[in-house]
């Protein structure tokens, strides 16, 4: 099978091809990425080399370029997105642009050349903010940003190709990611980034919001059954099973660096925050036989241990886009 992955530079989806590569010599797989801002090649060098592997840089908006790096593929694992919500509110332009553009850009390429299978890698900020229970992938979405209602668009666009036009598509739909490799705008690593360079970091609020983790391995192992397992047409979310509120979560990132709350700063709360994400992945679990392997705890200090002992990585991209 060859495989096309759309964003596969980019944090989860260069996951996504090192598992795939590394596991199978005789795996195919085009990545085609545009190398915007969070898109770091350097983070293929470990497969760079395999035989099956192939890069193309370019944007899911070109109809031409697209349209090329389709044809051939039996598959096509949708990650390229926009997926900052501040950068979403500030400007929602590129988001609009990008996922759902992108999306339909790349939906009718891959209908002209006849694909396979269309796998769409969505959030579950889709759904809002839930304050009891979780979310079953029948919940009608009801997304608060910018960056979930360009997702939410997405997630119907395909799933109305497959109605519409018969397409094989799924969707999964994944709670928070964390790990190695992931971009230093997100709350973990731009934490972790701080701390290691005696910085302060920025708590929104009161800490209260609950976030579901979920490590990017057992994202992309979720990804891989419902790739090749899935039902045409369905849902699938992905959860990592450990619900945490940002004030927990800064508590164990600050102990795991060795550092106090004096290092905390209090900032005013991000407009429209959602409180609570809560996914039910029954689905995948019983259908799939999906269950994610690495323990919150041991996934969050191996992170940690990551982004410490490869500073070269990180500090350029923080010196380059002026975080921290």
């Amino acid at each position: 099978m060859r495989i096309l992955v759309t964003g596969g530079a980019g944090f989860i989806g260069s996951e996504f091809v090192r598992q795939w590569l590394g596991s199978d010599p005789a795996a195919r797989i085009t990545v085609f990425d545009k190398l915007t801002y969070s898109g770091v090649e350097e983070n293929l060098a470990s497969v760079a080399r395999h035989s099956g592997y192939r890069f193309v840089r370019g944007d899911v908006c070109d109809v031409d370029v697209v349209d090329q790096v389709v044809a051939g593929h039996d598959a096509i694992v949708h990650f390229a997105a926009e997926s900052h919500v501040d950068r979403s509110i500030e400007g929602a332009g590129p988001f609009v642009r990008t996922n759902v553009v992108g999306t339909q850009v790349l939906l009718d390429a891959a209908r002209r050349h006849r694909v396979g299978r269309f796998l769409h890698v969505s959030t579950d900020e889709v759904y809002g903010s839930i304050d009891e229970g979780s979310w079953t992938e029948e919940w009608p979405l009801a997304p608060n940003s910018p960056y979930s209602a360009s997702k939410s668009a997405a997630d119907l666009l395909a799933l109305a190709y497959h109605r519409t036009h018969g397409m094989d598509v799924v969707v999964t739909r994944c709670s928070n990611n964390y790990g190695p490799h992931q971009f230093p705008e997100k709350l973990i690593p731009l934490f972790i980034t701080n701390l290691i360079d005696g910085k302060t970091i920025p708590l929104y609020g009161d800490g209260r919001n609950i976030r579901d983790w979920l490590h990017v391995s057992d994202h992309c192992r979720g990804i891989e059954l419902a790739l090749h397992e899935g039902r045409p047409g369905e849902v699938y979310n992905i959860g990592g099973g450990t619900e945490v509120s940002n004030h927990k979560l800064t508590g164990l990132l600050l102990d795991a660096v060795g550092a106090e709350w004096d290092r905390v700063e209090y900032v005013a709360d991000r407009k429209g925050h959602d409180l609570r994400y809560s996914l039910d992945d029954g689905k995948i679990r019983e259908q799939l036989g999906y269950a994610p392997q690495v323990p919150f705890v041991e996934g969050l200090a191996a992170t940690v241990a990551w982004y410490r002992e490869n500073r070269s990585w990180w500090a350029p991209l923080k010196a380059r886009t002026e975080l921290g």
